[in-house]
């Protein structure tokens, strides 16, 4: 699936991605590829993405990396899951 990430300064990662778990208000909740549509608010957490990551230079001090991929420390957020295609707005 494909997934945007996307902060007030910049945008932090476009890419394909295997799954992507996020800290939801409700609890934090994993979505795979072919997820049903959803949207939802995000509180301060973890946003923890598998797959072949390559990150850009001006960004990669925002992520930690993992052994199955990269780690965002988000203070808020929204995510919208739709047709594959997976974009957070995080601040």
């Amino acid at each position: 699936m494909y997934l945007e990430i996307v902060s007030p300064e910049v945008t932090l990662f476009r890419g394909e991605v295997m799954s992507l778990s996020v800290p939801g208000i409700n609890g934090d909740f994993e979505m795979l590829n072919n997820h049903a549509p959803i949207v939802s608010l995000l509180k301060k957490g973890t946003v923890r993405i598998i797959g072949d990551i390559t990150l850009e230079n001006a960004v990669k001090h925002k992520f930690t990396p993992t052994d199955k991929g990269v780690n965002l420390a988000i203070n808020s957020g929204t995510i919208e899951m739709k047709d594959n295609k997976l974009i957070v707005l995080a601040d």
